[in-house]
């Protein structure tokens, strides 16, 4: 029999617990916003279809931290719980950037179909439940989901508003069809039931649909975390290699379906700071999340895909739920100038590319401005981001200036010339397909230089 576990001890486990729970807690809040009727949120829309993005966002929009000005979104909410669901596209032209990675209910980009892995001729893919078996119809490839609610976050390269009409094509070629309504033969058979488990729809049922998901997580009590937690960990299964986390929680009797009020009243005494404890453990390792290169940090392993780098899991679902997979898109964030200095919209500022040192892609690449929330502001330009798409002035030897400051830089550089508003300011460099030496760190951004 294994010895009791000691207050200091059943703390830590729940730390440890806390954060490895926290995305499954955040994906099941924000699915539950995006779905009610009327309850808005991120990927709002019903059940099994798309909903798309048509337009980029205006200046002052505050829906979502840093959204991007490259790409329009075609998100979807997927229930598995009836059988499997086919994605399908149209075909896409093949020099257009498109992805729809899907995401399990732990956050982890799992599969990502488009044009760096499927190509762009027309596909067909179906999504299959866990405990699922089956003969599916020809030409219906198999993705098999690790848990039963999945979330597809589709992007589609967008060359500007005058692009929108050619987008809007190719988003209206992405659908969700129930294979049940597929046809072609296919042959549906579940595995057998493992027996009730409880509804997390009926746990916690004071978590509102108005708030967003992360003031939500914010206030959750420890009992109200993890009733909630447990409940949805019966319902979505820990992958494989969470054996060992899940069997050092369980020594405390944080089991799949348990309550809180079912634990050791030691335990339940143990575990009431410990929301607040792990989220200072988030907040002190947030700075430290990936290297910092030329004031940019670039965050490359383990992105998009965890493995089982929970507190890393746990800061990402916090700060960009939905982040890419790094072989689909890199997101070096600012930092600092040249000088370690924060960067402030009232000042000037150059980034120097040299001519051998573009963003290296296969895709395209750009630059964002925001204000120090994340957020666009209004501009005489109404310009936000800069990139390879747009009529860059090069100079004579091939290197590239781009101008980041509150006035023109002058006659014939407006065109590299990226507008700041006062203030704190917010810089992200986006790379979309990108090769092996910008993730393997052979590139890094160049440093952002203060001019005089």
């Amino acid at each position: 029999m294994a010895a009791p576990v000691g207050g200091q001890e059943a703390r830590a486990i729940g730390v440890d617990a806390y954060l490895y729970l926290y995305p499954l807690v955040m994906m099941d809040v924000t699915r539950r916003q995006a779905i009610a009727p009327g309850g808005g949120g991120l990927g709002e829309g019903p059940v099994n279809r798309f909903s798309h993005l048509r337009s980029f966002p205006p200046a002052g929009f505050t829906a979502v931290v840093r959204p991007n000005f490259d790409t329009l979104y075609s998100s979807a909410w997927v229930d598995l719980s009836g059988g499997p669901v086919v994605m399908s596209t149209g075909a896409v032209p093949a020099d257009r950037f498109f992805q729809l990675p899907v995401y399990d209910m732990w956050t982890d980009a799992f599969a990502s179909p488009g044009q760096r892995t499927t190509g762009s001729e027309p596909g067909q893919w179906a999504l299959v439940p866990p405990g699922w078996s089956g003969r599916l119809p020809e030409g219906v490839d198999a993705i098999q989901a690790p848990t039963s609610w999945l979330w597809i976050i589709g992007r589609t390269q967008t060359n500007g508003p005058a692009d929108y009409g050619a987008v809007h094509a190719i988003q209206d070629g992405y659908l969700l069809t129930p294979l049940s309504e597929w046809g072609g033969g296919a042959v549906a058979q579940v595995a057998p039931d493992a027996g009730p488990v409880p509804d997390p729809d009926t746990v916690a049922d004071d978590i509102d649909r108005d708030t967003p998901p992360l003031q939500q997580l914010a206030t959750l009590s420890s009992p109200a975390f993890f009733d909630r937690a447990l409940a949805l960990l019966a319902v979505h299964p820990p992958h494989l290699t969470d054996w060992s986390l899940v069997a050092r929680m369980a020594r405390i009797g944080l089991v799949p379906g348990a309550g809180f009020g079912d634990l050791d009243p030691a335990v339940q005494k143990a575990l009431v700071d410990v929301p607040a404890g792990a989220q200072a453990v988030m907040a002190q390792a947030l700075p430290r999340l990936a290297n910092v290169v030329n004031g940019w940090q670039v965050n490359i392993d383990t992105m998009g895909v965890y493995g089982n780098s929970y507190v890393k899991r746990a800061i990402v679902a916090m700060v960009g739920l939905g982040a890419n997979a790094a072989e689909d898109a890199l997101y070096p964030l600012l930092q600092t100038d040249a000088a370690g200095q924060r960067m402030r919209g009232e000042l000037d500022y150059v980034i120097h590319f040299e001519a051998d040192g573009l963003p290296p892609v296969d895709a395209f690449w750009s630059v964002t401005m925001y204000d120090g929330k994340g957020f666009p502001v209004a501009n005489p330009l109404d310009r936000f981001a800069l990139g390879d798409r747009d009529d860059l002035s090069f100079n004579p030897d091939g290197s590239l200036d781009l101008y980041l400051q509150p006035s023109s830089p002058g006659p014939g550089l407006e065109s590299n010339w990226l507008p700041s508003p006062e203030g704190p300011i917010g810089v992200t460099m986006r790379l979309y397909a990108p090769r092996p030496e910008a993730l393997d760190g052979t590139w890094s951004p160049p440093p952002v230089v203060r001019r005089t």
